[in-house]
């Protein structure tokens, strides 16, 4: 999966699960603070991750991630 793609299935995400308005997702959108979720939602969204990609994401890798580009950056990371 590329970085496109991976943004488009966060998006997908993001928009499904969490009621985020698709115009406000970019790769510089924070996730707490421009997108409004909070830490049960980033637990939920690890979850959601991990049933579409099919690896386990450890909450520890996801710690540090703040904005989209993290999240796709992460991901990208455990897919290759």
């Amino acid at each position: 999966m590329n970085n496109e793609q991976l943004f488009s299935m966060l998006s997908d995400i993001l928009v499904d699960a969490f009621e985020v308005e698709e115009e406000d997702i970019t790769l510089e959108a924070n996730l707490y603070d421009d997108l409004d979720l909070d830490s049960i939602d980033a637990v939920d969204l690890v979850v959601k991750l991990r049933e579409q990609t099919g690896k386990k994401i450890e909450p520890n890798d996801f710690k540090q991630v703040r904005t989209v580009e993290d999240v796709i950056t992460a991901i990208s990371k455990l897919l290759n």
